[in-house]
């Protein structure tokens, strides 16, 4: 007969192990109301009266505003209550920053110091996208906060032990809305910064070739008219007293008009060759390739003339490649490609020089980046110690209007 065994100690007493005793222990208790919770329950009591004032001031600027419309006043007292929900916005975005823990980025500032006289900043105003959402924002909050408002002060009181999923839950559509529509576009930022720095670009180098313009007539064409009217001045005054110095210095002023009309054709061509003008892209190029120290394979398959904006810039940015082959590569043949891919004008200007080349070199190539980005465009250098150089250049396509 054995012996009754002792009974098992109760799993968590003194006499149980410790190891094994934690493993069977309920977690602590926590709080079914953390801070997190409270701070949104707290933003969805305050829906309501945020609401209120927002749908309110959205009503009012509608109504009267498109009321006033038809007076002297109407349309800058609007882009001032635009501009009025723009901050009305702000602080939206800073009460779910707050309580919901949403981070939205501020919109940029209107332009208005460079948007001209009165009447452009006024229709910078009026066409602000962030000022329009913020007011359907309002509009649309007034019956979500009389719902949320209404939701969480009764469960409050009847629903509070599945109030903190609720209050999750509604916040959770309230930072949708505040991301869908108090949120600047991405993608809509950075078009505008590109377009501002690529406005910046199109001015600098539209200077640029004016001045240059301006020094090549005062150092070449200009200084050769002078030196043709003083000659010719000179040998009138002649004339009479000397003929055949007369003649000479006629004969010496003929030479002086040839060397200007020269100048003035090579003014005109760095200008806008009229080949290209007339004979489009396939000519000029050639024509380009030509002058070029290196031989030069031309090949152009485009089954129509781009816009005149366009091939004038790949006019250019060829001839620039292609003087740069003359002058820096030391190669002994080159070669230009020119085709039409999609909505694209590819250019490819190929060389088996001695390679080396790049953006950040000198002025030349970063310059025909800057000119061909402005345009939606893109500029690939790929040229290794040694060689070859291959240049591609994309510029976007549009139909010629004739």
């Amino acid at each position: 007969m054995t012996a009754p065994r002792p009974a098992a100690a109760p799993i968590g007493g003194p006499d149980a192990d410790d190891g094994r005793a934690g493993s069977h222990r309920l977690p602590p208790p926590r709080p079914a109301y953390d801070a997190h919770t409270w701070k949104e329950i707290a933003h969805l009591l305050l829906n309501l009266p945020v609401a209120v004032i927002g749908f309110t001031y959205a009503f009012t600027v509608v109504v009267v505003g498109g009321t006033l419309t038809l007076t002297v006043i109407g349309l800058p007292l609007l882009a001032v209550c635009l501009l009025i929900a723009r901050q009305l916005g702000k602080a939206e975005r800073a009460r779910a920053r707050a309580l919901l823990g949403v981070r939205v980025e501020e919109p940029s500032p209107l332009p208005l110091a460079r948007s001209g006289g009165p009447a452009q900043r006024v229709w910078t105003a009026l066409k602000d996208p962030v000022g329009w959402r913020t007011l359907l924002y309002d509009v649309i909050r007034l019956p979500w906060g009389i719902l949320t408002f209404v939701t969480v002060l009764t469960s409050l009181f009847v629903l509070w032990p599945v109030l903190p999923y609720l209050a999750r839950l509604m916040a959770n559509l309230d930072r949708a809305m505040v991301r869908g529509l108090l949120s600047p576009s991405d993608e809509l930022e950075r078009r505008i910064a590109e377009l501002e720095s690529d406005r910046g670009i199109v001015v600098d180098t539209a200077a640029a070739d004016l001045r240059r313009i301006e020094r090549d007539l005062h150092d070449g064409a200009q200084a050769r008219l002078v030196n043709l009217a003083m000659g010719l001045g000179l040998a009138k005054e002649k004339l009479l007293e000397d003929p055949d110095a007369a003649a000479a210095m006629v004969d010496e002023a003929h030479g002086e008009v040839k060397l200007a009309l020269q100048e003035l054709r090579d003014l005109a061509r760095g200008i806008h060759p009229a080949v290209l003008t007339d004979r489009g892209l396939d000519a000029a190029l050639s024509a380009v390739a030509s002058r070029c120290t290196v031989p030069v394979k031309v090949s152009v398959d485009l089954p129509a003339r781009p816009a005149a904006a366009i091939e004038g810039i790949a006019y250019f940015t060829v001839s620039e490649l292609l003087q740069n082959v003359s002058k820096h590569s030391g190669a002994r043949t080159a070669s230009v490609e020119a085709w039409r891919a999609d909505d694209r004008l590819m250019l490819q200007v190929r060389d088996d020089g001695r390679g080396g080349a790049r953006l950040d070199g000198g002025t030349g190539m970063r310059g025909l980046a800057e000119r061909l980005g402005a345009v939606d465009g893109l500029f690939v250098v790929d040229s290794p110690p040694g060689g070859p150089t291959v240049i591609t250049a994309e510029l976007p396509w549009r139909d010629r209007q004739e």
